[in-house]
């Protein structure tokens, strides 16, 4: 038996990225979707809030719309 059997790496763990703000310019870190589903690659796998100004970066939302 493998100890990592089972281990979701690569395309299915979301990679952690630094975008701007759209709102202040703040940085925000989000996780992106890397694979999945039609549509999913390059969407932001959960909510992030911007702790200076509170905009929230939806889940779902194409991760060049924040670049």
């Amino acid at each position: 038996m493998s100890v990592i059997r089972g281990c979701q790496e690569g395309k299915v763990t979301p990679k952690l990225e630094i975008v701007a703000c759209p709102q202040c310019g703040e940085e925000l870190e989000v996780f992106v979707r890397m694979g999945g589903e039609i549509g999913q690659a390059g969407t932001l796998a959960a909510d992030e809030i911007c702790e200076k100004c509170g905009f929230v970066a939806k889940e779902g939302t194409p991760v060049s719309e924040l670049k």
